[in-house]
């Protein structure tokens, strides 16, 4: 990857995590140095820079696959709190998480939305209606 994708990847990490992004990126600076780098050029400098999708509807698809995975709460932290900064609503969050539950189950989609209840707390979010 180049030099580009790393530009263009971390701009758009501070676009969507922020403060929370970098935190992780430098977490892993004394351990994976290289897995931060990927993060970086890859997932941010490439997927999340294709067209097709807006970052709201990126975020969505996110939340989404981390809650089906399951065991990702500490990823989904970061990606609802994404989600809030680049202008999801909490309830479009909550609904995206609920629309889950056919496909994963309810102890996943339960563990999802308290995560989703944490931050929501944590930022002073309500969730409407």
């Amino acid at each position: 990857m180049s030099t580009d994708s790393y530009k263009r990847g971390w701009d758009k990490l501070m676009e969507v995590d922020g403060e929370g992004g970098q935190r992780v990126i430098d977490s892993l600076k004394e351990i994976a140095p290289d897995l931060g780098r990927y993060i970086v050029e890859f997932a941010f400098g490439e997927i999340y820079c294709r067209d097709g999708l807006n970052i709201k509807q990126r975020q969505l698809v996110t939340i989404a696959s981390l809650t089906t995975q399951g065991g990702c709460e500490p990823q989904l932290h970061v990606h609802i709190n994404a989600a809030l900064n680049v202008g999801l609503s909490a309830r479009e969050i909550i609904e995206a998480i609920t629309h889950c539950i056919p496909y994963t189950g309810f102890p996943r989609v339960l563990n999802a939305v308290f995560v989703a209840k944490r931050v929501f707390q944590e930022r002073q979010v309500e969730v409407a209606g």
